[in-house]
């Protein structure tokens, strides 16, 4: 792996009256940062990004997306917003309510100018068994089909605390983002799914989906042999009462290291550029249906080739502010190491980093350049 910084450039929100936009300051540092050597011409483009779920608010507004997608047209390429469907129950768990929670949010063709694709299907298993380079705890990563046909990734992403990885960003939104329910399953847990019996109605779909006769009806209520389960989620798709569920219980340091052998899975051996927005910096994942104070005042926008430089860089810009008062870290009386520690004294975001740095994804070392 080539031991230089990795370049990363960074310009902050200020405007001044009559002066660029924070779209056209957007467009400006993608371009410094060499977007365009990328060759676009007639090619597909994920521009992978998170929608936000219904009731939180600090998702990033289309606009920024319009920006990106604007541009890579510009360049010649042919760009597509999208995300997976989640492994938990919520507003994007299947492919239309996930497509009208990311229309809501303003992630439609009017606003974006582009297509909006849910990138593993309608349930969430439309997906492509991926080999992971030298992976460690996954040979085989589950990504969804859509993704993996483009020729271009771009991550767009909202940089915010997370509550299981310390932080989520461009590895997570690429690594995570990009697993279908089978793949989030395997980087969150064993991959074994149970069933909570007061829900379950008994009415058969989780054995007719199931190629491994692993869910069983008994006395009109489901359960899944784990012998015969083999972690793929269809069952977790086709439950009309969400009464099946997985087991979270891979420990936080293991679901990083996995969330960065996917996100190698993802970007290895194709174009990838990544851009990150410090910005309305939650605590928590835009996951949730609520959103808390800012941890941090605003900061800005980065853009690089790198995810893993590109991550340090905003860890490192948030670590050195100072913490909103009335925000969770600002209320905090136990102090940790960085900020993402005291919002989440269960995590460590470096885990991800370490470990995508030696499976040659990146450098943590980086040249900060400001526009």
């Amino acid at each position: 792996m080539d031991k230089r910084p990795a370049d990363v450039y960074f310009t902050d929100m200020h405007t001044v009256p009559m002066g660029d936009s924070l779209q056209t300051k957007l467009r400006k540092l993608m371009l410094k940062a060499g977007i365009g050597t990328i060759d676009f011409k007639d090619k597909f483009v994920a521009v992978k990004l998170h929608f936000g779920e219904p009731g939180n608010l600090a998702f990033l507004r289309a606009n920024y997306a319009r920006t990106v997608c604007d541009l890579v047209k510009e360049l010649g390429g042919k760009p597509f917003v999208t995300d997976c469907n989640t492994l938990y129950v919520g507003g994007r768990k299947n492919a239309l309510n996930h497509l009208e929670t990311a229309y809501q949010n303003g992630y439609n063709p009017f606003a974006t100018g582009v297509h909006t694709l849910i990138a593993d299907g309608l349930k969430g298993t439309d997906d492509v068994e991926v080999p992971v380079p030298g992976g460690e705890y996954v040979k085989v990563a589950k990504i969804g089909r859509a993704v993996m046909d483009a020729d271009i990734v771009i991550s767009l992403n909202h940089f915010k605390g997370h509550e299981c990885t310390g932080f989520g960003g461009a590895i997570k939104n690429i690594g995570m983002g990009c697993g279908s329910r089978a793949g989030k399953m395997e980087m969150h847990a064993a991959g074994k799914p149970t069933v909570n019996q007061a829900l379950c109605i008994g009415c058969g779909r989780c054995a007719k989906i199931c190629a491994h006769d692993a869910p069983r009806i008994v006395d009109r209520k489901a359960t899944i042999d784990h012998a015969k389960c083999v972690g793929c989620g269809r069952c977790i798709g086709v439950c009309p009462k969400d009464a099946i569920t997985p087991d979270f219980d891979a420990a936080n340091d293991v679901l990083n290291r996995k969330m960065s052998e996917y996100a190698v899975a993802v970007l290895h051996d194709r174009p990838h550029f990544h851009v990150s927005l410090a910005i309305d910096i939650s605590p928590f994942c835009d996951c949730h249906a609520e959103n808390d104070v800012p941890i941090v005042p605003d900061i800005g926008m980065f853009a690089s080739f790198d995810p893993v430089a590109i991550d340090r860089a905003c860890a490192d810009a948030v670590n050195r502010q100072s913490p909103i008062a009335n925000s969770i870290l600002g209320k905090a009386t136990a102090r940790h190491v960085d900020h993402f520690g005291t919002v989440s004294p269960t995590t460590d975001w470096r885990s991800c980093l370490e470990h995508a740095e030696k499976l040659g994804l990146g450098t943590q070392a980086y040249t900060l350049h400001t526009l």
